[in-house]
């Protein structure tokens, strides 16, 4: 049995011993009919499945996980697919971020724990990318990510409808009292007709396009539709290379490098995507070791157009997205505007240039030319004042142009649930000039940060045919929705921060051209107001608890303090 020429493979601290441990370990997984030679230190794959019933996006996995084993076997290596915790947006209370980092920690020591050379991530819905993603580079192995790709194009009496953002807008419709429920529950089965994730640039498909970006997928990863058999064959492909990559010892770490995020947000201001993008990269780079602040996102992207006209922000979605050549097309854009890192290494083994230079277009209506964007100075820009010390954020392309430079009183709801009791009372004092404010829906506010952001507006309001108006809160927003919306206010309310402090009647500014969100309340009215807050009660027990002791504000990306950082892929002991 002793072979002096079995590579130094990480399995092979399990199944290339000669001793007791190693019968052990090679005779428990015979029992799934596995042959010998398996164990002989070829590369064993760990295929990262995030499947479940319960995420609709991701419902197709298991078949999916198929096509991604061929091609390690193909390739030498041994694939053994794992769960892990699945996080289903449409389905998960009270918010699937709440257990975004928790999920991480189950990727985390999943692949820390078991004998696995490399990794296959299999991604969808909106938590379940960033999760994987944040949990592998904490243990820093070769890791490819694969995408399960968007839903096709949702059609409703001939027009077309995108998911999340069709929903946002027919429910302010049937509100405004000018369609019915009938045509509202009509378009359920319209919008959602195949398998996948949101076919609009909503999170999922914005992650998606990051993943590609930083390098972390294979070429074309971020569009194929998830019912095209040419996401089978990326996922076979996928299978192949991650062989390649333990062959190659090609970890995560030199892939996600600064030049990546680099890339990963000039790419997001590029396609108009998702204001969660912000929060996702800034813990990533936590998590891998690179300096990514929140300022990165206006310094680097802010001023750069929005060249993809998809929904929310234009009117295509991905499926013709893809028909147009797809997000090579886009990195070959900012390449050729020298806003690309060319250089920056893939998964591939090539940069990711070489990966985009011959890209082509097949549709300008989607895929804009550079000289005529769909928005001008679109990326995510970054607000400051005295109501966020600590920063904020608006996506531009999202908002209506007028609202950008915007004076208004304060109308205040003092949690989700106060929201609610009040949004729909005909004598709220509320007209289309004022700022709706919505507190303590931050990290430790709601806990997990959810996408309530986008508050809908007063019938009273919608029916004199106001559909946008100012709105301000600590919480996210669905990457599918639209308005002038601000987010991810820091400190959250519930941490103390100014936004807690806020009153009826007070007169708030905005100015995105000047970065500025303004409380105009005295220093001295403020510290009065501060002196008298007092903070909400702290979850009993359980995860929300310690979801709430140590999570990190908005503009260090909600990651968890003591996840900060990565311990790598040795285990601590063995445990025979």
């Amino acid at each position: 049995m002793k072979d002096d020429k079995k590579p130094a493979r990480r399995s092979q601290a399990w199944f290339g011993r000669d001793d007791r441990d190693g019968f052990v370990y090679r005779s428990w997984m015979k029992n799934q009919g596995h042959p010998h030679d398996l164990f002989d230190g070829r590369p064993i794959i760990g295929i990262c499945n995030t499947w479940s019933e319960l995420t609709p996006c991701n419902a197709h996995f298991r078949e999916l996980a198929d096509w991604v084993k061929r091609g390690v076997w193909e390739a030498g290596g041994f694939p053994l697919e794992f769960p892990v915790m699945s996080l289903g947006e449409t389905q998960l209370r009270p918010t699937a971020m709440l257990f975004r980092n928790l999920a991480s920690m189950d990727v985390e020591e999943s692949i820390r724990g078991n004998p696995i050379d490399g990794v296959v991530l299999m991604m969808g819905c909106d938590k379940t990318t960033p999760s994987l993603m944040m949990g592998a580079a904490s243990v820093d192995l070769p890791t490819i990510g694969l995408s399960g790709g968007p839903m096709l194009t949702g059609r409703f009496r001939g027009q077309k409808l995108g998911s999340g953002t069709g929903v946002w807008r027919m429910s302010e419709e049937v509100r405004a009292g000018t369609m019915t429920m009938e045509e509202f529950v009509e378009a359920e089965s319209c919008m959602h007709r195949s398998k996948g994730h949101c076919m609009t640039m909503g999170t999922a498909s914005s992650m998606a396009c990051m993943v590609e970006s930083l390098g972390m997928a294979l070429p074309g990863n971020a569009a194929i539709p998830a019912v095209d058999a040419r996401r089978f064959t990326l996922a076979q492909l996928t299978g192949r290379r991650i062989v390649d990559m333990v062959r190659e010892d090609l970890r995560m770490s030199r892939i996600l490098r600064r030049e990546a995020f680099v890339n990963a947000i000039r790419t997001n201001a590029a396609i108009g995507g998702s204001t969660n993008a912000v929060i996702h990269l800034l813990a990533l780079a936590g998590r891998i070791g690179v300096d990514l602040k929140l300022e990165d996102w206006d310094k680097l992207g802010s001023h750069l157009p929005c060249i993809v006209d998809l929904q929310p922000s234009g009117e295509s979605l991905m499926e013709d997205f893809f028909y147009a050549g797809g997000l090579p097309v886009v990195l070959r854009e900012l390449g050729e505007q020298g806003l690309l890192e060319r250089d920056a290494l893939t998964v591939n083994g090539h940069s990711v240039w070489d990966n985009v230079r011959e890209a082509q277009c097949y549709d300008r209506e989607v895929i804009r030319p550079w000289n005529q964007p769909l928005r001008a100075e679109a990326g995510i820009a970054v607000l400051r004042g005295n109501l966020a010390p600590d920063g904020a954020v608006i996506k531009p392309s999202a908002a209506t142009p007028e609202l950008l430079r915007h004076r208004g009183r304060a109308v205040v709801f003092e949690n989700i649930e106060h929201f609610h009791e009040r949004i729909n009372d005909e004598v709220l004092d509320v007209d289309e000039t004022c700022v709706l404010v919505l507190k303590n829906c931050g990290p430790r506010g709601y806990p997990g940060m959810a996408e309530v952001g986008n508050m809908p507006l007063p019938p009273k309001l919608l029916r004199k045919g106001v559909r946008d108006m100012v709105r301000i809160s600590d919480a996210r927003m669905s990457g599918t929705a639209y308005g002038t919306v601000v987010l991810h206010t820091a400190p959250e309310a519930a941490a103390g921060g100014p936004l807690a402090l806020v009153r009826d009647g007070d007169m708030i500014s905005l100015d995105v051209p000047a970065r500025s969100v303004t409380l105009e309340i005295s220093d001295e009215e403020m510290a009065a107001r501060r002196a008298a807050w007092q903070p909400p009660t702290p979850p009993r027990r359980g995860w929300a608890r310690l979801y709430v002791d140590h999570v990190l504000q908005a503009n260090r990306g909600a990651d968890l303090d003591f996840l900060v950082g990565g311990s790598g892929s040795e285990v601590a002991r063995d445990s025979h």
